[in-house]
């Protein structure tokens, strides 16, 4: 099975119009594009019923005292865990891929409730949904894909994985409203094959080299 995009080339860094911040010209952080990448496949397994998409970073600190925190830095020992931003079933046998813009285009304060999108397919929450919890205004359901925005101050280059997985079901059991978590438990059994895409991103400005392109 092989997954391609036109958005990254494996293990370099994602261009900021796909991320939900970007540094600006004077290295401060703002609100960026966030558009989601496009992505192809093909050599799908014969017995494939249904793909799934799903993309994390896998670099995300387990303590959030020292986050975007003046003065303070987010140690590169630091034990990390996974932070979801896209969950993406029930993607129908004989499609071809995903195009630039067609999930995600800007950012929507509370989330995006895009539960049900094209020809069926189904989308979870992202791990923004907990990250804005309590926020006046941006707490809500993130369903869909948003993008990248690791911590200003971390000393670790964020890594994010883009997984397409081939499944032996048309349609995996998951409830209404799911997280990665319970689309990895629900997937179990259930894969014939996976392949991933893998790209970096980083807004410590003493990490950005080659600064990375805005477009």
């Amino acid at each position: 099975m092989k997954l391609t995009t036109s958005a990254f080339a494996d293990n370099t860094p994602i261009p900021p119009k796909y991320a939900f911040c970007r540094l600006n010209a004077d290295n401060e952080v703002e609100m960026s594009d966030n558009i989601n990448p496009e992505f192809k496949w093909h050599d799908i397994p014969e017995n494939t019923k249904s793909l799934a998409l799903i993309c994390h970073d896998s670099e995300v600190p387990t303590s959030g005292d020292n986050v975007n925190q003046v003065g303070k830095v987010v140690p590169h020992d630091l034990a990390r865990t996974d932070f979801y931003h896209w969950l993406l079933f029930d993607i129908p046998v004989n499609s071809m891929g995903i195009k630039e813009r067609e999930y995600s285009e800007g950012i929507t304060p509370k989330g995006k409730q895009d539960k049900i999108v094209s020809h069926g397919k189904r989308q979870g929450i992202n791990d923004y949904t907990g990250w804005f919890a309590g926020d006046e205004d941006m707490g809500g359901d993130y369903y869909g894909y948003d993008g990248c925005c690791p911590p200003w101050n971390d000393e670790r280059i964020h890594i994010y994985h883009f997984t397409l997985y081939a499944l032996d079901v048309e349609k995996i059991d998951l409830p209404e409203r799911f997280d990665g978590r319970d689309a990895l438990k629900a997937m179990e059994g259930h894969i014939l094959d996976k392949v991933s895409k893998i790209g970096t991103y980083t807004l410590n400005k003493f990490l950005v080299e080659p600064r990375h392109s805005n477009i």
